[in-house]
């Protein structure tokens, strides 16, 4: 660990900048985990997408899963808004927090700390794993979480670096945790045997990749069952012993295609990959043939399946057809997929955003979007999508709050992707009902909208902002020329001294 580097990131702390946070993590010995990391999750045409903190992702997956503790080393003022937005989102889990002050970290007590705090949780009578997630400070000082103990009294100890400067989304993050322990789980299958599965799997089985809404794993269970297949538990995994399943499966389904750590360790143990998913009647049928392919199941056997699940699909977009120009960004993965199901509704869709990077995992849904006109942008940024928006006039935007906000400062009907269009059915025919309900629903208030932007014309405006202004405040001219001639007066000075 460099000292000076490390000193730096002590003065500094969160609010030295992205460029010397990660010139620290480099001298700090960190080269290798970032390298990784521009390689895993290459970045777009900017510096980075606006979304939550990326350790959010990793934090997710380890709260939602049985019998794993967490712990984050941070500074407090991110820890504090971690675990708020976690336990926002549903966490009933306690988090566990090592703290440090400038001493601490420049000494190299921080991580004797951690040390500690591990042992202390790793009790296999109460978890099966312990997981440490290093934050931007402690990573950028070298904090080296792989010289922690690999397992405590059989209890796995998994630690992992999710730099908001290495890892772009809170999305990709996930696949940080989620690929850590996928790996840790495959060495240890290939070692010998393992603990017995929950729900023990039958046959040959698809695993899902990515975080799905509860009710599409059986609605796609039923979708395989004519060819002899079945659902494994899905990654990221809900408990330990879950993940020795998933690799067991026959084929891997890359549902949410930016989890590259994760694709790469079913790759390792012998398991093919399929993109895109089953959404509309092209998707459900080009999905069914490649998982069939990829499992080798017989064409006829693939047939019965897409003709026992296709005609459903169809009456449901029948019966829910979508009118309606909707463009769609988000940070979730599942971009492209609710793009491509509102088109084949019926819908007008121009334009797609994701925070997420491209991957050969996403090719199919790209290329079948760009072949109807949709504009399909990776890494998209705020601004991308805002431009987006205006410009195409849409009759609903879906997109992350920022985008809904403005869009509805302008009367114009929009929906948060996460919490509206992730937290319902996606896949098969439950999902073009969902999507058709999101729709109408969003659509009727238009003219509620344009009412309400009438109403409060003028009011929170710039001249109009803050509490108790019942008019727009008087112009000093004078006091604005006065204050302009200070300013350059210094500047000079400033100048001169600098001669």
């Amino acid at each position: 660990m460099s000292a000076t580097a490390t000193d730096k990131v002590a003065e500094g702390g969160c609010h030295g900048g992205r460029e010397t946070m990660l010139a620290a993590a480099h001298a700090a010995g960190k080269s290798d985990t970032l390298d990784r990391y521009a390689a895993d999750y290459p970045r777009g045409p900017h510096d980075q997408p606006q979304s939550m903190c990326p350790a959010f992702g990793a934090l997710r997956v380890g709260l939602r899963m049985r019998r794993v503790a967490t712990i984050l080393s941070g500074s407090a003022c991110c820890v504090y808004g971690l675990t708020f937005t976690s336990h926002f989102y549903g966490a009933k889990r306690t988090v566990g927090y090592v703290p440090f002050n400038s001493e601490s970290l420049v000494r190299g007590q921080l991580f004797e700390d951690i040390r500690d705090a591990v042992f202390q949780l790793a009790k296999p009578e109460d978890y099966d794993a312990v997981v440490v997630i290093n934050l931007c400070v402690p990573t950028a000082s070298g904090v080296p979480l792989d010289l922690l103990p690999k397992q405590i009294e059989g209890v796995r100890v998994i630690g992992i670096d999710v730099p908001g400067f290495g890892v772009p989304t809170h999305a990709e993050a996930k696949d940080v945790l989620a690929g850590a322990m996928l790996r840790t789980a495959r060495l240890e299958a290939e070692a010998g045997p393992v603990a017995r599965p929950r729900q023990m799997i039958v046959g040959d089985a698809v695993a899902l990749l990515g975080e799905l809404f509860p009710g599409d794993p059986p609605g796609v269970a039923a979708m395989l069952a004519p060819m002899g297949l079945t659902v494994a538990p899905q990654c990221p995994a809900r408990e330990w012993r879950d993940m020795y399943a998933a690799l067991d499966c026959a084929v891997v389904a890359a549902v949410h295609p930016f989890y590259t750590a994760s694709i790469r360790e079913f790759q390792a143990a012998g398991r093919p990959v399929v993109g895109s998913a089953p959404v509309g009647v092209d998707g459900t049928a080009a999905w069914l043939d490649a998982v069939g392919g990829a499992a080798n199941v017989a064409n006829a056997k693939i047939d019965a399946a897409k003709a026992k699940i296709l005609p459903l699909i169809k009456a449901a977009i029948e019966a829910n057809p979508i009118k309606a120009r909707v463009t769609v960004s988000g940070y979730e993965g599942s971009e492209l997929l609710v793009a491509r199901l509102l088109i084949e509704a019926g819908a007008e869709v121009p334009y797609v955003g994701t925070a997420c990077p491209r991957t050969e995992w996403s090719d199919p849904d790209r290329e079948w979007l760009q072949a109807r006109g949709t504009h399909v942008q990776y890494r998209a940024s705020l601004e991308q999508d805002m431009a987006a928006m205006r410009s195409e006039k849409p009759d609903l935007a879906l997109g992350t709050t920022p985008l809904v906000q403005k869009a509805k400062e302008i009367g114009l009907p929009a929906a948060y992707f996460t919490n509206i269009v992730s937290a319902r059915p996606l896949l098969g025919a439950p999902g073009v009902a969902s999507l058709a309900a999101i729709v109408a629903a969003q659509t009727r208030g238009k003219a509620r909208f344009a009412q309400m932007v009438e109403f409060f014309q003028g009011v929170g405006v710039p001249d109009a902002a803050g509490y108790g202004w019942t008019g727009v405040p008087d112009l000093h001219p004078d006091a604005r020329a006065k204050a302009k001639k200070l300013r350059e007066a210094r500047a000079k000075a400033a100048e001169a001294v600098g001669t």
